[in-house]
């Protein structure tokens, strides 16, 4: 795959001979997996490039704490459902780091959220070449030929210098992740944290420990945070304020399971709306404001301990949402309201983490003018192709593809690791059918 160079004040690279045939927004999880379906893809004189405005590679790195572990399967990695003997599966990796036996001597199919990011920035080093880090998109217009649209052009900004250069390509692939969000009204500050920032502010803390801890959210990350301050911070009070009675467990059963499977897309894809709302409602317990069973019972254990001894440092607030957080000269006031005595109390804290989980990427934001080319449901989402197309009007024969904020149309897994590999080679044969379509015969 070609690819050139961002850097350079004002470079310019904005012609059809000088055009990507792809040009991806985003390099996190889904548009390295889009990279290696590329590579691995019989397409063979393909032109790419990657822009990514994060200085290096990262999948969610205020996260990886030591203990957190994958809630997908190691197989479900960046090739290997389509393509067991790829190079750039989890297994490849093992080997290549020398790890492989001692995995399969654990028996698990799970591993470290640490090992698995290890396993990403693996992979994505060997595309180092064709990845512009530090660059992110400042727009996108449409190039005309006539009265059609055959490619877009591209302006990235150097985040560190300013720079800027225009890049021509003939599909845009955006995969910028999703996005963390805040309850309304409650904003990020010094001392309110939302959990995606964890360890990096426990970092900035420089010795100094809190005495007090309030973790909001019921999902996965926030009894992840919950387990790892109380762990860390061995003398600090921690409580959680959970909108739930409880921590409830995600459902990893077999059947159930079968909602992120390969072909649950393509149902999910050709159902009404009706059923599409059903899908949501019988299967939000397998991803949504749900936790782990082992540790689940891991926090009650504590907090049963606790109990016994006499000394209780680990608490819950059920069925409560934080309504205000307000920093003081001490720390942060926090606005409780409890439902089951509708009363609203004050949580005096020295940190509060919102685990209040995340927003869809909005591809928008990334294609400037270019979204005006975009068709929109009544909702205002966009519309988007089973092939993950961005549907335009007719005289738009430049691509638009996205990878992510599309579970209106894909479904559960839409915005998860499980079906990267499938999406991305659905994606990169997309693009191929289309290109020798257009070809001249």
């Amino acid at each position: 795959m070609g690819h050139r160079d961002t850097a350079g004040a004002g470079r310019q690279d904005a012609s059809d001979e000088a055009a990507y045939d792809v040009l991806g927004v985003g390099f996190g999880p889904a548009n390295l997996a889009l990279a290696v379906a590329l590579r691995e893809h019989p397409w063979e004189d393909v032109k790419a490039a990657f822009l990514e405005r994060r200085p290096r590679f990262g999948w969610h790195p205020g996260m990886l704490l030591d203990d957190a572990t994958m809630q997908v399967s190691f197989l479900k990695d960046l090739a290997t459902l389509r393509n067991p003997v790829s190079p750039y599966g989890f297994l490849s990796y093992l080997h290549e780091r020398g790890r492989l036996v001692s995995f399969i001597n654990q028996k698990d199919f799970f591993p470290t959220r640490l090992e698995y990011h290890d396993y990403l920035e693996w992979a994505a080093a060997t595309f180092s070449d064709l990845v512009s880090y530090d660059t992110e998109v400042v727009r996108a217009a449409p190039v005309q030929d006539g009265d059609e649209v055959t490619a877009f052009d591209v302006t990235a900004r150097e985040v560190t210098t300013g720079r800027t250069t225009t890049l021509r390509t003939r599909n845009l692939v955006v995969a910028t992740g999703l996005v963390p969000r805040m309850p309304a009204g409650i904003t990020a500050s010094d001392r309110i944290w939302h959990s995606s920032e964890l360890l990096y502010r426990l970092a900035d803390l420089d010795g100094r420990e809190p005495g007090r801890f309030a973790v909001v959210g019921a999902g996965q990350s926030a009894a992840e945070v919950v387990a790892h301050v109380h762990s860390v911070f061995p003398r600090a009070e921690v409580t959680g304020v959970i909108p739930q009675y409880g921590y409830s467990p995600a459902d990893d059963s077999p059947f159930a399971n079968q909602v992120f499977d390969p072909d649950a897309v393509d149902d999910f894809y050709g159902s009404p709306p009706g059923v599409k709302d059903k899908f949501y409602a019988y299967h939000a317990n397998t991803n949504y404001a749900v936790v782990d069973l082992d540790l689940i019972n891991d926090l009650y254990r504590r907090m049963y301990r606790e109990s016994v001894r006499g000394r209780r440092r680990l608490t819950m607030l059920p069925m409560s949402r934080v309504t205000d957080a307000t920093e003081t000269r001490d720390g942060v006031l926090l606005h409780v309201t409890r439902a089951m005595t509708d009363r609203t109390e004050q949580l005096a804290v020295d940190v509060a983490v919102f685990a209040t989980g995340y927003d869809p990427m909005d591809a928008s934001t990334a294609l400037g003018p270019v979204a005006e080319l975009c068709k929109r449901a009544g909702s205002g989402a966009l519309r988007v192709a089973r092939d993950h197309r961005v549907e335009t009007e007719p005289r738009v024969r430049a691509g638009i593809y996205v990878q992510g904020g599309t579970e209106h149309t894909h479904g559960i897994s839409a915005s998860l690791l499980s079906n990267i590999s499938g999406r991305a080679w659905e994606i990169t044969e997309s693009i191929a059918a289309r290109r020798r379509l257009a070809a001249p015969h």
